[in-house]
């Protein structure tokens, strides 16, 4: 290790590679930084969103010999799908029956 002369100078393809590195790892580390300050913006936002979910309505009142098999619903209406293929669309304000949809056997 002594024998190696104290004034030598770095190959150019050295230096270029080391200051392309060194720009690499920055990008690299800024980019990493702004996923994660991305995710700590966005992730309140769903999970108060998730917890804020719409209200069911505190009762349904169906016509006669209809028997409900599934239920969804949107901003102000919700749906009410019948074992007699029966799709009956309610408004959310009043509970009164918006639509009624038939649904046609295969």
């Amino acid at each position: 290790m002594g024998d190696l002369p104290e004034n030598t100078t770095e190959p150019a393809n050295l230096r270029f590679l080391r200051i392309l590195v060194t720009i690499l790892t920055a990008s690299m580390i800024a980019g990493l930084v702004t996923i994660i300050i991305l995710i700590v913006i966005r992730v309140p936002n769903v999970i108060r969103t998730v917890d804020d979910p719409i209200p069911l309505p505190a009762e349904i009142t169906l016509p006669d010999g209809s028997s409900a098999a599934t239920f969804t619903q949107g901003g102000d209406w919700y749906a009410i799908i019948t074992t007699e293929n029966e799709i009956l669309i309610f408004n959310r304000d009043g509970g009164e029956l918006r639509q009624t949809i038939k649904i046609q056997p295969r």
